[in-house]
């Protein structure tokens, strides 16, 4: 999910750092830590696992819950699907870091992989945002959003969220090559069939301004928007909660949980991709050191934003019980549910908690 004027984010080839800058100075000469061909394939084979198993829960779960399936649920499943298709091409990205960034897959995988990473990071973010409005008009708007909350409503704005992601990762598709450097294949960006070296530094910021832009900050400024009114109105009801509110108020939280954690995952990432942007084009001066330590942090940034496709399914487990609940019932531990009932809620009847069982799987 991620990219760095679609160059580093999917992958720690950094060759794009080495265009000289709009001063005119010659480039610094870069190396990246040695720790990191090593250290970076545990991290992104560890991202791949606990990603497959966690999102592929996530799909089964919400899929099976289809009856009486939430809207938020909806987003939560295409939020997770996003997850996996991302997190299935770790291991090729393993693969070229622990070989010293050489790409043995060929050009057709260099490019898919590439186009996921993106496909990835878009899709997630305007999941979320979706996710932060439906919790807006559920709140908000309660009486008078049935209709922009209808089934028909989400598919249509799921169908925009993976159209415009899409058509927002097609430079990756398009740009991203192999090409040989000295013994190694690198799958790197290419310029060459749309642009002149000289006007190269232009497509990078314009790239640069492409995932940063629609696919960080304009979606983290609508979903603070969109919670702080939801804020203010639980603020003013807050003392007198119905039980219905007090669902939402709990669903709320998971959102809100979600979003944070999406934002401290991706910050790293886009403020190291400004800065070298910013120097790219001379409205800074770095030093030849601190190119070369923003050079070196960028495939840990890169691995942080990627270790958030693999968060979000146990974040659901620990902090929703519905959720959990639902797991509990569909991979048929129903003795484990029975004893997680008894635990939250003890004076429920017997013949309550076995009712509960089999609600709670498509309870809205």
């Amino acid at each position: 999910m991620a990219t760095d004027e679609f160059s580093s984010s999917t992958t720690p080839s950094y060759d794009y750092y080495d265009y000289t800058n709009e001063s005119g100075l010659p480039p610094c000469d870069e190396t990246d830590w040695d720790l990191s061909y090593s250290l970076l394939p545990v991290f992104y084979m560890i991202v791949f696992v606990l990603g497959l198993s966690g999102n592929g829960v996530v799909i089964f779960t919400v899929w099976k819950a289809k009856p009486k399936r939430r809207s938020a649920d909806t987003y939560i499943g295409n939020l997770a699907l996003a997850d996996l298709a991302f997190v299935v091409t770790l291991p090729l990205w393993a693969t070229y870091t622990a070989l010293g960034f050489h790409w043995p897959f060929g050009s057709a995988l260099c490019k898919l992989s590439s186009y996921l990473v993106l496909l990835n990071m878009f899709a997630s973010v305007f999941c979320l945002t979706c996710l932060s409005f439906d919790r807006y008009l559920a709140i908000v708007h309660s009486l008078s959003s049935a209709k922009l909350r209808s089934r028909s409503s989400i598919l249509v704005s799921l169908a925009v969220i993976w159209l415009f992601s899409g058509l927002l990762a097609l430079p990756s598709l398009i740009l991203r090559d192999t090409r040989v450097e000295g013994n190694n294949t690198i799958c790197d960006l290419d310029f060459s069939g749309v642009s002149s070296k000289e006007n190269e530094n232009f497509w990078i910021g314009g790239l640069s301004i492409l995932t940063t832009v629609p696919g960080f900050l304009l979606p983290l400024l609508l979903m603070t928007i969109f919670y702080c009114f939801i804020g203010g109105k639980v603020t003013m009801h807050f003392q007198n909660l119905k039980k219905e509110e007090q669902k939402k108020k709990r669903l709320l939280k998971i959102i809100i949980t979600l979003v944070v954690v999406f934002a401290i995952c991706w910050l790293p990432f886009h403020i190291l991709k400004t800065i070298h942007f910013l120097d790219l084009m001379g409205f800074l001066e770095l030093s030849c050191s601190t190119q070369n330590i923003i050079v070196s942090l960028h495939p840990y940034a890169t691995c942080l934003a990627y270790i958030n496709s693999c968060l979000n399914p146990f974040l659901y487990a620990f902090f929703d019980l519905r959720f959990r609940s639902q797991c509990f019932f569909f991979f048929g531990f129903k003795k484990a549910l029975q004893g997680h009932l008894s635990n939250t809620s003890s004076s429920l009847s017997a013949q309550t908690q076995k009712s509960e069982i089999h609600s709670l799987a498509t309870k809205v």
